[in-house]
């Protein structure tokens, strides 16, 4: 079964680890994979065997988080 690809995704955009994203943040592993779980941090989730889940952010979704529309830097 594969899983159908999504729209919103852009084709080979880069997908950050939960440590990247935890240190462009400035935040604990732990507080972005909370934000997940809780829905506030899109991220795609990826097979695992251990005891996390596995999840990748896309650069987009880190770019929006870091630079939002109408403030300027």
């Amino acid at each position: 079964m594969s899983q159908q690809p999504n729209p919103n995704e852009r084709v080979g955009e880069r997908l950050l680890t939960v440590s990247e994203v935890a240190k462009r943040l400035r935040v604990d592993q732990t507080t972005c994979r909370r934000w997940i779980a809780g829905g506030q941090l899109p991220a795609i989730h990826l097979p695992h065997k251990g005891k996390r889940q596995t999840y990748r952010i896309c650069q987009s979704t880190l770019d929006t988080i870091l630079h939002p529309k109408g403030r300027t830097p």
